[in-house]
């Protein structure tokens, strides 16, 4: 009896409790195919670090179709999976679609949406992956039965892999509103309480943050504020969340790129924002060097400074070339009061970007609200190498 009772107890102290195992952390992330050279050569060596990799790799077409973007059967792409399976890492690529009007158009059709069920959970069992995460964004409200309907099927259909879901963040709408808050502003894309049921894991897209959060924008009152995501935003987006996804399916999503934005004060209070493009940490930390800028940790925790540019800028590197850390995106001009008059002559840059200390703080964030993990986006060799020494 007693050596019973010493055996029960050596196992018990062995064993990690319930909440233990909930809390511990799963590091993930997202491997472009437009640099998959440098992404493949950046994750390798760090494989025992990671629970999971995305080769943001298949894209569904206009009609429906999903093509392989980064040619999985071919290196070097067929090495890492090897070496990933070695370590006991899972291999779940991403499908990306951001056309709203094809996204429609399939979805709402129950003969081409079954179709793009079977066509993605074909792709998953004959490749030997260990599942899929699926990324369609753009989708419109009236779009979210069917999207709904979409994760149903693929769910049954995949059986014991897994079925990853990145989605956008929300941010509640007393921080999103300083006035009246619109009647339609609570009608969301995504149907939280099915994707619960049909994603076994719910990636949340918490970054981009840039001006939604008035509360935080009013704070950051006189100074230039443009997070790419801000700690306390994304702790609001995962709080939540957590109403209605348990703990234990929610990761954050965290950046590792920023943006280079024309900011021009208003006549009033706050300023305008243009964004110009987007960049690996790399692109501003050689542009602060040649112009002698000093880089800040700002009041988001992220990295910035600001600079005026006396010549004309040279147009940055197209976005399909695999070396380039910086990528043109065009974007509206954006504003915190749109009847407010733009001073263009005071205009300057911002330069505002995520690097491994900013990751670090929502890494503590996850810990601190015992959700499930991180998930990098994303791991192209452009990011902070630092970031290595935080994934841990």
């Amino acid at each position: 009896m007693r050596k019973l009772l010493l055996i029960a107890l050596l196992f018990l102290s062995a064993a990690p409790s319930a909440a233990q195992a909930a809390t511990k952390l799963e590091y993930s992330g997202w491997l472009p195919y437009w640099r998959e050279a440098s992404s493949t050569a950046d994750v390798l060596p760090h494989l025992s670090q990671l629970t999971e990799i995305n080769p943001f790799g298949y894209i569904v077409q206009d009609d429906g179709t999903v093509m392989d973007a980064m040619g999985v059967n071919e290196e070097p792409w067929k090495s890492l999976f090897v070496a990933a399976r070695q370590k006991k890492v899972r291999v779940i690529p991403t499908v990306m679609w951001s056309d709203t009007e094809a996204i429609h158009r399939i979805l709402s059709d129950s003969k081409s949406r079954i179709q793009l069920e079977d066509d993605i959970t074909a792709l998953v069992f004959n490749e030997g992956f260990d599942g899929i995460d699926i990324d369609f964004e753009g989708k419109l409200a009236e779009d979210k039965q069917y999207f709904s309907l979409f994760l149903k099927g693929l769910y049954q259909r995949m059986g014991k892999k897994w079925v990853m879901c990145t989605i956008e963040s929300r941010t509640p709408l007393k921080d999103r509103y300083t006035g009246t808050v619109p009647k339609d502003a609570g009608v969301y894309a995504n149907d939280w309480v099915q994707i619960n049921k049909y994603c076994d894991r719910v990636r949340f897209m918490t970054y981009d943050q840039q001006s939604i959060d008035q509360v935080l924008n009013a704070a950051a009152k006189s100074t230039p504020y443009i997070p790419v995501a801000d700690v306390k935003w994304v702790e609001k987006a995962i709080r939540m969340a957590m109403q209605t996804i348990p703990k234990h399916k929610i990761v954050i999503g965290a950046a590792t790129y920023g943006y280079e934005w024309e900011v021009s004060p208003l006549s009033q209070s706050g300023y305008n924002y243009r964004q110009l493009w987007a960049f690996n940490p790399r692109y501003a930390t050689e542009l602060a060097t040649q112009i002698n800028a000093k880089i800040q940790r700002n009041s988001a925790g992220e990295l910035s400074f600001s600079y005026v540019p006396q010549i004309q800028l040279p147009p940055p590197p197209k976005a399909d070339q695999q070396l380039s850390d910086v990528t043109p995106i065009p974007a509206p001009l954006q504003t915190t009061t749109p009847a407010a008059v733009v001073l263009a002559r005071a205009s300057f840059n911002v330069l505002w970007w995520s690097d491994a200390v900013a990751i670090k703080q929502k890494i503590d964030l996850a810990k601190k609200l015992g959700i499930r993990g991180v998930a990098v986006f994303k791991f192209d060799g452009g990011e902070d190498p630092a970031i290595w020494d935080v994934l841990k």
